[in-house]
């Protein structure tokens, strides 16, 4: 009797556990699903992630920025279905920072907003507090960070560009300037490409 007493509960037991393994991997293949979904944040990449249809993605070289410690690159994007002739427009900035790249994906209908941003952030003094130091930034929809710091305590205030969890890469004032003509002509390209269709 207390065999069968026994065996009733570690089976029990083992059901228990089986149930909770089962929800801890589920859990973890959601969290890994919802990473693997940063790209699909952007029109563009959910236009590029269509199945059933042949899409076609073209690209242009811009140009870099070096510094110190990375180097970031700025591209044109231009998807368009083979089957129904519609297009989107973008930009990928992509970072190579030692063993780290990243690659975010910017919406045409974001550059604006992004150049303002980038001109906002570029200017700023330590007006805009009346605390001793601040942070202030630009977030697109796919997590690319364009960031101004400052501390009184520190001395100067300095700008970085961030893409989701990856490091923070310190902007100079000249290679932040460089960045957003990089980012302007890609605009103006795009823009032409718009006007032709």
């Amino acid at each position: 009797m207390n065999r069968e007493i026994n065996f009733f509960m570690s089976e029990e037991i083992m059901r228990q556990f089986c149930a909770i393994l089962i929800v801890v991997g589920c859990a973890l293949a959601f969290a890994a699903r919802a990473q693997d979904t940063n790209a699909l944040k952007t029109e563009i990449g959910i236009f590029e992630s269509q199945t059933g249809v042949v899409v076609i993605k073209g690209f242009a070289q811009i140009g870099s920025v070096s510094t110190g410690s990375a180097v970031v690159s700025v591209r044109c994007k231009e998807s368009a279905s083979a089957a129904t002739s519609h297009k989107d427009y973008g930009i990928a900035v992509v970072f190579e920072a030692n063993e780290w790249r990243g690659l975010a994906i910017v919406d045409y209908d974001e550059l604006d907003a992004l150049l303002n941003g980038m001109d906002y952030l570029g200017k700023m003094t330590y007006g805009v507090t009346a605390l001793p130091g601040f942070e202030a930034a630009f977030t697109t929809k796919s997590g690319l960070q364009l960031i101004a710091f400052g501390n009184k305590q520190q001395g100067g205030i300095r700008t970085f560009l961030q893409y989701n969890d990856g490091p923070r890469i310190p902007l100079a004032s000249d290679q932040w300037t460089q960045l957003a003509n990089l980012i302007g002509q890609a605009k103006t390209t795009l823009d032409s490409l718009r006007a032709t269709r």
